[in-house]
């Protein structure tokens, strides 16, 4: 593909980095690189940051002008994340409802469900959870259990799920359901949308091994939904689903190669002041980091000529998805290594670096948005065309 850009958008992205110059200032400037989808630190810095950005329309740029967009092109979005991520600029709050709802509600929503939550979306004013995974269908997510009965002009949903991230600062769940129990496994789920405060929602967080209180477990005990609030067909929510995890899968983890790339170089800052880098089996370790690392960026610019040339991802998502989990997970396990005994001290009240962060949170990388197990069938059945798994 062409990595030059043309004239226009050459000019977006010199605009760009023009507003991020002028305003990645003061408090946001002493916090740069804080935040992410496992971080939960700054919340408040955060949120101000994504306001601004909301103001400037930098939010959400492809999105139609109606929904609060620039009405712009993918390649304009994805200049933005780009250049957002090379500045290492506060991370935004609103990824839930901003990368992976608002897209599913696009292209699946009706003309009234888009015109009443897009808006709020744009302006960071409405936050979301995904209420997805279950304490037993995680990366089975088809043998979820929560039900979802019609009880005249609304739904009656009972369930639990687990893993939703900012759940506890969420206003609205977007929660898959089992609508018809005698259908098929992939078959008879809807998504609905589901006023986080009422009654019959129980939100608690969960403390992750960081730290973190990120992720939240939801109780869903006779709460209700308007019947009009389903996104896509009644028992059609699988494949409306299966769009929000393509969205994670390249526009949400896309910054995540920055973050990367400032881990592996303050690795290579830190060993090179204790001396580390003169040993020549240090080097070669690192110098085969930064060739992983450079395979999760090619892999990226190939997704990204394909999704501009064919607005979808295919299996190159799954690929992607391996590489970069499997990735940042080794590089944690030889930043363990090489720190040597100081990275096994941490502060006071459990205090972690970075290194220890990174190293803890990418046990879980290959777990979420897929796990590895799953991506690897995916691409030996629909890529290789080799035998269906035993079930």
């Amino acid at each position: 593909m062409d990595m030059n850009d043309g004239p226009a958008d050459a000019e977006f992205r010199a605009e760009v980095r023009a507003w991020l110059a002028d305003h990645l200032v003061g408090e946001f400037a002493d916090h740069r690189g804080v935040g992410g989808p496992t971080d939960d630190e700054h919340w408040d810095l955060r949120l101000a940051w994504e306001r601004q950005l909301a103001d400037a329309r930098l939010l959400n740029i492809s999105w139609p002008e109606e929904y609060g967009g620039r009405g712009g092109t993918v390649e304009q979005e994805i200049i933005f994340l780009q250049e957002h991520a090379a500045a290492a600029a506060p991370y935004w709050v609103g990824v839930q409802g901003r990368d992976l709802f608002g897209p599913t509600l696009l292209r699946h929503g009706t003309p009234a469900q888009k015109a009443r939550f897009l808006p709020a979306i744009t302006r960071a004013e409405q936050f979301w959870g995904q209420g997805f995974s279950e304490p037993g269908a995680g990366s089975d997510l088809a043998g979820l259990r929560t039900r979802a009965v019609r009880d005249g002009d609304e739904w009656v949903i009972d369930g639990q799920k687990i893993w939703t991230t900012f759940g506890d600062t969420a206003d609205w769940l977007y929660v898959l359901c089992r609508t018809n129990p005698d259908a098929p496994k992939h078959r008879g789920i809807s998504m609905l949308l589901v006023p986080a405060d009422q009654p019959g929602v129980d939100i608690r967080p969960i403390r992750n091994i960081v730290g973190s209180r990120e992720f939240c477990e939801v109780f869903l005990t006779g709460a209700r939904t308007a019947a009009d609030l389903v996104v896509g067909e009644v028992d059609g929510g699988w494949k409306v689903a299966m769009g929000t995890v393509g969205a994670e899968r390249l526009l949400t983890t896309l910054p995540y190669q920055y973050m990367f790339a400032r881990e592996l170089r303050s690795l290579v800052d830190v060993l090179r002041d204790r001396g580390r880098t003169a040993d020549p089996l240090v080097r070669q370790r690192l110098a085969d980091a930064w060739i992983g690392l450079e395979v999760v960026r090619y892999t990226n610019l190939r997704m990204i000529g394909t999704l501009t040339r064919t607005g979808d991802l295919g299996s190159e998502s799954s690929v992607s998805k391996l590489q970069w989990a499997t990735w940042h997970q080794r590089l944690g396990e030889l930043s363990m290594r090489l720190l040597g005994p100081s990275a096994e001290i941490v502060g006071d009240g459990y205090a972690l670096d970075g290194f220890q962060r990174g190293f803890l949170n990418s046990r879980a990388e290959t777990i979420y948005g897929g796990a590895n197990e799953i991506q690897r069938t995916i691409l030996a059945e629909r890529v290789l065309a080799l035998p269906k798994e035993a079930t």
